[in-house]
């Protein structure tokens, strides 16, 4: 299917981040877009605000009559979180529709566009968003597809006037060989999925696939000490043909070098916090080095980049309290946040919430969570958000908390936790995980607005 040949296009999962960022696209192409989610979130309403019909209902009745027959301008695009027994995906289905998932979507739009293509199993929202603003703020303009909600924008999803699209690469279920990138960044690579992949071979194979479907005049971007050979290397301070270095910490901002053997600038300021975010900013900066932006004007870009929601995001910034919430919801993630909250609040106790995500990779990196929840001052575990699963026997929140060492350590019930809050007064809160934790945020927000 062709770009130029889709007039009317239905999501089923609309809700979701990368969904949604699609929906705007075609809105803005001039497109017939509705489609369905499960929930009213805060997302599908802006949707809905934006002139995006939503449904939450999963019933072929609900569609609207531009979809109730097949038609060769119609496209129906879907997620794979969603139910295989889903009323509306097997009306679709039966009655010969065209359907493909989202990452076959970007594949379509990619196509003859200059395609930048970001992939990790942690570290590609941020860095994706980083490489967006900085095209769209020094003037060079790109159209971008982010799996967060990029905090300068307000929005997963810019709109630019070239031919340029920076995507987000999804390795989940293989997601991202659909693309073939001009230029690619490979974040990470940390086993994760396991419950597609199997092992974290499978991964690693999948990712070499990635990396070698780049276009043959293209450059790759590779995170220092990954299993790949061939690309530039990147790091933050370590051995690498790119990296940040000289890095400090001033006021509340990362200050650091670049160097990638030709060229050095100093000085670059970064509001987010932590050497992995300075990682995420340099490999930005050597893809707007390559496109030839300005230097200067890299600068100014990199210091105003405000991030990226749910990505070491501060909900309460007082003299008395910090409350900080984080998407983080693998090993590496809980590290890399836990030290970078460290580097900021050295002296501080940690109070931290944490939402487990899946049964599987509960199961699969129990030990790791253990090893790194362990670390904080005081934990409060919720039970695990299923997502797309059904439960496993004997995987739940107390078999994780069995696990951690630490001393101050206990499940709440999610409804409970802001009254507890309430009347512990953390000095310093951080919340962490990938589900409906977020919905906790203003609850706890106004937990610390009285205390």
């Amino acid at each position: 299917m062709e770009l130029e040949t889709i007039k009317r296009i239905y999501f089923v999962g609309i809700g979701g981040i990368g969904m949604s960022a699609l929906a705007r696209y075609f809105k803005n192409r001039g497109c017939v877009v509705c489609g369905y989610d499960k929930t009213r979130t805060n997302l599908t309403i802006a949707l809905e605000n934006e002139g995006i019909p939503v449904s939450y209902v999963d019933e072929a009745a609900e569609l609207p009559a531009d979809f109730a027959k097949h038609d060769v301008d119609t496209l129906i695009v879907y997620t794979p979180a969603i139910p295989k027994n889903s009323a509306l995906l097997n009306h679709f289905r039966e009655g010969d529709f065209v359907l493909k998932k989202r990452s076959e979507v970007l594949g379509i739009i990619s196509k003859g566009q200059f395609c930048i293509a970001v992939a990790g199993t942690h570290g590609k929202t941020t860095t994706s968003s980083i490489i967006a603003h900085v095209l769209t703020d020094t003037g060079f303009g790109c159209t971008a597809f982010l799996g967060g909600i990029a905090t300068n924008y307000d929005s997963n999803f810019l709109l630019g006037d070239n031919h340029v699209v920076v995507v987000e690469a999804d390795e989940y279920d293989r997601s991202f060989l659909t693309l073939h990138p001009d230029l690619s960044v490979i974040t990470s690579m940390d086993a994760d999925h396991l419950d597609i992949y199997g092992d974290a071979g499978q991964l690693e194979e999948s990712f070499r696939l990635f990396a070698g479907q780049l276009k043959p005049e293209g450059t790759l971007f590779v995170k220092s000490g990954l299993p790949l050979q061939g690309g530039v290397t990147y790091s933050a301070g370590q051995s690498s043909v790119i990296k940040g270095q000289n890095i400090r910490v001033e006021g509340s901002k990362f200050v650091f070098d670049y160097s990638d053997g030709d060229t050095m600038i100093t000085d670059f300021q970064l509001m987010l916090p932590g050497r992995h975010n300075v990682e995420n900013a340099v490999a930005a900066i050597a893809v707007a080095l390559k496109l030839g932006i300005d230097t200067d004007k890299i600068k100014v870009a990199i210091a105003n980049f405000k991030g990226v929601k749910r990505r070491f995001e501060y909900i309460v910034n007082g003299d008395g309290h910090i409350y900080i919430d984080d998407y983080a919801h693998h090993p590496e993630e809980l590290r890399a946040c836990f030290d970078a909250v460290r580097q900021l609040y050295p002296e501080k106790k940690l109070t931290v919430i944490f939402q487990p995500h899946l049964f599987t990779r509960t199961r699969d990196f129990a030990d790791d969570f253990a090893k790194i929840l362990s670390t904080v001052d005081e934990l409060v575990l919720l039970e695990i958000y299923p997502a797309r699963e059904l439960p496993l026997e004997g995987i739940d929140a107390a078999f994780l908390l069995n696990k951690i060492s630490l001393k101050n350590k206990e499940i709440i019930a999610k409804g409970l936790v802001p009254e507890y809050i309430k009347n512990k007064k953390p000095e310093l809160l951080l919340t962490v995980g990938a589900g409906d934790i977020d919905t906790l945020i203003q609850p706890l927000k106004a937990s610390f607005t009285n205390v």
